[in-house]
């Protein structure tokens, strides 16, 4: 189907809101931590595992938003906007707060809108892709978190010569700057009817095949592998760069080198033709991501630590796309359920991370056993998914012959 002049100017312009969005409800909202925390820990306003709890509240906020997003009843625009605007006063909290008991509330509650504006923002742009028959510039909205990531590593060192006040301040304002370049975008919502999250669909039927609730229980289970395997270098690299090269300025460029990666994985990801195994694509993915992590123990230089971001950020997005194809391929419409079974595995993988993580480096000195530990994990993970596409394809060659 060929596109007019106006469907297309109407897919670009839905494709680069929902960008905007996740830049600033993922990249600024979630991940401006990572290359704070420095910051702060050199200021002597927290210790390293005081900063792994921050994080794991911010986990665990976007979990409970993430597990709940079915229940709510409200316009998908309407819930874009109020997480946007929240997100933006959460982050200007944090530097007009002060006390680990108000940081860590801010930080709950921004897990919380982060997962619901990326949520309804992406029910919202996909809905209006597939509306304009542009669907393949998904790419362009899930490469938002990586442009966000991207900024708050350029500005972070930037604003952070001002203190850490100054740079969340910093990011607030950013966020209320963008927020109201695509405000207006967000109103042409007149057709929708309040409802259940796009995402919702009715459960799986009994009539599911045995095959198809194993595959299930593996996505489920090794997807939350993901989480944890990414999240520690995900929070922590500018901290751990800052230890294997000190008195060294690159550690504050490999956290913007990992959204760069995170966009560029984004945009291919999306074009991958939908006939390939997702489980494979997985296991590929995962081996990608567990290269990345060691990478920063075993090739502690510049080359290995810029080497490990683009390998760790390259598949990020792709890792949930395919996760998301996959889901789809079992349950069809009815996905919803296993989507956010599969959801909740991750964000508990991610909760983890931190907890696991941050105490041991700080007694130890070096984040070299938890970096292995979670390597292991994406190790482990991408095998088993190899394993399962492996006996997948040989059951349906001994089918058909």
């Amino acid at each position: 189907m060929s596109l007019t002049g106006y469907d297309r100017r109407g897919a670009w312009r839905a494709a680069l809101a929902c960008m905007v969005t996740l830049a600033v409800a993922m990249g600024l909202g979630r991940f401006a931590f990572t290359p704070m925390l420095p910051i702060m820990l050199h200021e002597g306003k927290l210790d390293l595992q005081a900063g792994g709890v921050l994080a794991s509240l911010n986990y665990l906020g976007y979990f409970l938003g993430a597990v709940s997003c079915a229940a709510i009843r409200v316009r998908p625009a309407t819930m874009v906007r109020g997480g946007l605007l929240a997100t933006a006063v959460l982050l200007l909290g944090m530097g007009l707060l002060h006390g680990f008991t108000a940081w860590g509330a801010l930080r709950l509650v921004a897990g919380v809108m982060s997962a619901w504006t990326f949520v309804f923002a992406s029910g919202w742009g996909l809905r209006r892709l597939a509306e304009t028959g542009a669907p393949a510039l998904a790419g362009v909205i899930y490469s938002g978190p990586g442009i966000g990531i991207a900024a708050t590593g350029l500005l972070g060192g930037a604003v952070g010569h001002w203190g850490s006040n100054a740079g969340w301040i910093g990011f607030g304002l950013l966020s209320l700057v963008l927020i109201a370049s695509i405000w207006r975008i967000f109103g042409d919502a007149h057709e929708e009817a309040p409802g259940r999250a796009p995402a919702a669909a009715p459960a799986p039927t009994a009539a599911e095949s045995k095959t198809a609730r194993h595959d299930a229980r593996w996505l489920v289970g090794l997807y939350g592998l993901a989480g944890f395997g990414y999240i520690i270098t995900a929070t922590f690299l500018p901290v751990i760069a800052r230890q294997a090269l000190p008195g060294s300025a690159s550690p504050d460029l490999f956290w913007p080198l990992f959204g760069l990666a995170v966009v560029i994985g984004a945009l291919i990801g999306a074009r991958s033709p939908m006939h390939w195994d997702n489980r494979l694509l997985l296991a590929i993915a995962y081996g990608l991501q567990a290269l990345g992590v060691v990478l920063s123990v075993a090739w502690p230089t510049i080359a290995g630590f810029a080497l490990g971001s683009l390998l760790l950020g390259m598949p990020f997005t792709a890792i949930t796309l395919f996760a998301l194809r996959d889901a789809r391929r079992l349950r069809g419409n009815a996905a919803a359920g296993l989507i956010g079974y599969a959801t909740a595995s991750y964000g508990v993988g991610q909760i983890l991370g931190p907890l696991f993580a941050a105490p041991l480096a700080q007694r130890t000195g070096s984040f070299a056993v938890p970096l292995l530990v979670a390597a292991a994990a994406l190790s482990l993970g991408g095998l088993l998914f190899l394993q399962v596409w492996w006996r997948s394809r040989a059951a349906a060659g001994a089918s058909n012959a």
